[in-house]
């Protein structure tokens, strides 16, 4: 049975097993490149954001949230609790990622929709995610939970789509 929940020590094996696996590959959410090494820090950064401490001039406060299935972190989101100017042109309300290992069974999806429920209980409305254009199973996965095209921001050499979610409906 799939849950989300906020990262806890219980996970700390999966989620360097994780990490691992993910090896040079970007890291999405952000919160993935946080130094895991003192595991108990990493918690305490987290759960920091989420309060509003602690959070670097020019971020803002966000929720992580990890997808779990029995003792397996099989994937992570981010929710930004507002967007500042930065965050709006580019980067949206949520970020996520799926272990690779777990990807392609429509866990992103799945995800999505958990953090979209988050976000409607943080009376978000409506919710901003971005991708690059030339991903296509992140734009599908979005479009699947009722994203729709909003604009295209370019940013250097890449594209990014800006998608809006106004109905959230729950996961199935």
């Amino acid at each position: 049975m799939l849950k989300l929940i906020r990262p806890t020590r219980a996970y700390a094996q999966s989620y360097h097993a994780y990490i691992a696996e993910l090896g040079d590959e970007e890291r999405y959410p952000f919160p993935l490149d946080f130094d895991a090494t003192d595991f108990d820090a990493m918690l305490a950064r987290i759960a920091g954001f989420a309060d509003g401490t602690g959070v670097p001039e020019g971020w803002v406060p966000s929720s992580t949230f990890w997808l779990i299935e029995g003792d397996e972190i099989i994937g992570c989101s981010n929710l930004r609790h507002v967007l500042n100017d930065a965050i709006a042109h580019c980067g949206g309300h949520i970020g996520l990622g799926i272990r690779p290992s777990y990807r392609g069974k429509g866990l992103g999806i799945e995800l999505l929709q958990r953090t979209l429920q988050q976000a409607q209980q943080r009376g978000i409305d409506p919710v901003h995610i971005h991708c690059h254009s030339d991903n296509a199973a992140s734009n599908a996965m979005i479009r699947a939970c009722g994203g729709y095209f909003d604009s295209a921001a370019q940013v250097g050499a890449e594209q990014i789509h800006r998608y809006l979610i106004k109905a959230i409906r729950p996961p199935k």
